[in-house]
């Protein structure tokens, strides 16, 4: 098959630090191509993914109106010289306007809550030549509302970038990852660890301005080295599977609904297990005393520490890898493709 991907513009793929949906289409492209198919991407000009031919967006702000019209011209050419089976769309559906109403098979994937306007008109206007998936039940139900064929295919990591650890120390801390913002609940983790006594290191990227900034100026800063808790700023993937294979739980306690969370499945991938909350994609990634703790509020995440040692690390590394491995993930996308085309 010749498959052409397409990204955000914003983000290189792969992309350097944080980006989970250019990690994806990074895997897509690698996996696809050593299984025989010719794949194309447009995407960031600082990508290096190594593919058939790449197209490079001129524009690089998704929300600006200018950016967007160049590069729904550029997808156009893109499918011009490339000449694609079956076009897959990780970036925005305006880019794919033009193209909407031609018989080729168009896959539109969603790491986020879909937009009800424009999935509708998408559908529409496709009249039956286009796909959407979703990374989690939880993002096809709300698609799902909008009307159009959805599938669910979930995020994925690679296991070979992550080291099975069936122990850890006594004493070993817990670890909050991700984004440090309201929403992914850094807070909580601060008081979920000063209840129990437990060390806690914080990595991830942070604001310095604005509403976010302030949540860091005044609810985690005043903690950082005191009472255990420490902050080691964004880290790479092999610091991320150090960071996460030393660590008692993985302690991201959400404030919203999680489309999905690489991070999470990155976790398990190290035989870590999570404690988090049941919202958004949550319930399909952490099975409730088995991969990890799903809380509701201080006092349960407190009880779900102290019966981490009822967890089985193995137990945890076998979720990630029946569920989540970058090869059962491929196999998705690939039915999928056939299913469209043949």
């Amino acid at each position: 098959m010749r498959i052409l991907l397409t990204a955000d513009p914003e983000l290189p793929v792969p992309p350097k630090l944080y980006g989970g949906i250019e990690r994806i289409v990074d895997l897509l492209v690698t996996g696809l191509q050593t299984r025989g198919n010719t794949v194309g991407l447009v995407a960031h000009p600082d990508s290096t993914s190594k593919v058939t031919q790449f197209f490079p967006w001129p524009g690089k702000r998704s929300q600006n109106k200018f950016d967007a019209l160049q590069n729904t011209i550029t997808l156009g050419s893109a499918v011009k010289k490339f000449q694609p089976d079956i076009i897959h769309s990780f970036s925005r559906i305006l880019y794919l306007l033009p193209l909407l109403s031609s018989s080729l098979p168009k896959v539109m994937s969603y790491q986020r809550d879909p937009n009800h306007r424009t999935t509708r008109w998408g559908t529409k206007l496709a009249k039956g030549s286009l796909t959407f998936t979703g990374c989690s039940d939880y993002i096809c139900s709300i698609g799902r509302t909008a009307g159009g064929v959805w599938h669910t295919i979930h995020n994925c990591v690679e296991l070979e970038k992550y080291t099975f650890q069936p122990k850890v120390a006594p004493d070993a801390p817990l670890v909050f990852l991700g984004r440090v913002e309201q929403i992914k609940g850094a807070h909580n983790a601060i008081a979920i660890a000063k209840k129990t006594g437990c060390n806690l290191i914080i990595a991830g990227n942070h604001a310095t301005t604005g509403e976010a900034g302030q949540y860091w100026q005044q609810q985690i800063l005043p903690h950082l080295g005191k009472d255990g808790i420490e902050y080691v700023g964004p880290v790479n993937d092999a610091q991320k599977n150090d960071l996460l294979g030393q660590a008692a739980a993985m302690i991201v306690p959400i404030e919203w609904e999680e489309p999905f969370g690489i991070v999470f499945a990155e976790a398990l991938a190290c035989g870590t297990p999570v404690i988090s909350c049941p919202r958004g994609a949550l319930p399909e990634i952490v099975r409730q005393g088995i991969d990890g703790y799903l809380i509701n509020s201080i006092d349960e995440a407190v009880v779900a520490v102290n019966q981490l040692l009822n967890i089985d690390r193995y137990q945890c590394r076998q979720r990630a890898e029946k569920h989540f491995s970058a090869s059962v993930i491929l196999d998705q996308y690939e039915k999928l493709y056939h299913n469209l085309l043949f």
